[in-house]
């Protein structure tokens, strides 16, 4: 990736993380007094922000899947699914952070191409066709939406241990379907992969190209993601730490799948 649009990304997701701290704020505040004046203040302005963001991530284009999902989010629909009178200002919210979250989604996972067109003009998929084991794509699409789920509930710990345990599960799918020969050969340790550690088996996906340098922005709490349980030592788990393995994980399943 050229550095200059590496830059970029980072600093889209930067504010986009910042984005997204503020409307859970006014969420919060506006699902338990919908009247607060001070906090719908807070939410137009929040709303100008999220929509330059859009426009500058969809490239201006108001056919853009980003611009479009962003506009979709002020309707409330039908039982026909016709458009009618706006959704409650905490339900608007609600929507416009899983926009934005979907924008980090697609920036998480570029490699090139301009920032400004946020991926193409579709969603990005999210679906694990590319594992080499088919038993293994049901339970890790769940446990994609799991991590979503506990992302957006502010289980910033469980969030990172899900998308770190899909992290370790996909890697892994790669290098057993490469092989332990082809992975000798190019200096993995001996043994078994199932026995190697989660820094190990990222290491050597590494370094036989399996996947690129995104792991290098794992948190160093996602390194130990296995030891946290009640028996294992007490770690605290931010917001930060959980999105950032999220990113990751978007990254490598990029790395490994090129054509989604």
């Amino acid at each position: 990736m050229d550095l200059s649009l590496q830059t970029q990304i980072e600093t889209y997701l930067s504010h986009l993380d910042s984005l997204i701290r503020r409307g859970r704020q006014v969420r919060d505040t506006l699902a338990t007094d919908p009247s607060n004046r001070s906090a719908i203040a807070a939410t137009r302005v929040w709303q100008q922000d999220c929509g330059v963001t859009v426009n500058q991530l969809s490239g201006g284009s108001k056919a853009h899947w980003l611009a479009r999902s962003f506009s979709e989010a002020f309707l409330m629909r039908s039982a026909t699914g016709q458009a009618v009178e706006g959704a409650a200002p905490a339900e608007i919210a609600r929507r416009l952070l899983d926009v934005l979250e979907q924008a980090v989604t697609s920036l998480s996972g570029m490699d090139d191409g301009q920032v400004n067109s946020a991926s193409s003009e579709t969603a990005p998929p999210r679906q694990f066709e590319f594992l080499h084991n088919p038993q293994l794509r049901p339970v890790v699409e769940q446990a994609y939406t799991d991590s979503r789920r506990a992302l957006e509930q502010g289980n910033y710990d469980l969030a990172l241990r899900t998308s770190c345990g899909i992290l370790e599960a996909i890697v892994t799918d790669a290098l057993e379907h490469k092989g332990l020969s082809a992975l000798a050969a190019s200096g993995a340790p001996a043994g078994k992969i199932a026995d190697w550690s989660f820094e190990t088996r990222l290491a050597v996906a590494e370094k036989t190209g399996l996947i690129r340098g995104g792991c290098a922005r794992l948190p160093a709490v996602a390194r130990t993601y296995r030891d946290h349980d009640e028996s294992g030592p007490q770690v605290t788990v931010s917001e930060r730490d959980g999105r950032l393995a999220g990113q990751v994980l978007h990254v490598v399943m990029r790395d490994l799948n090129p054509g989604r």
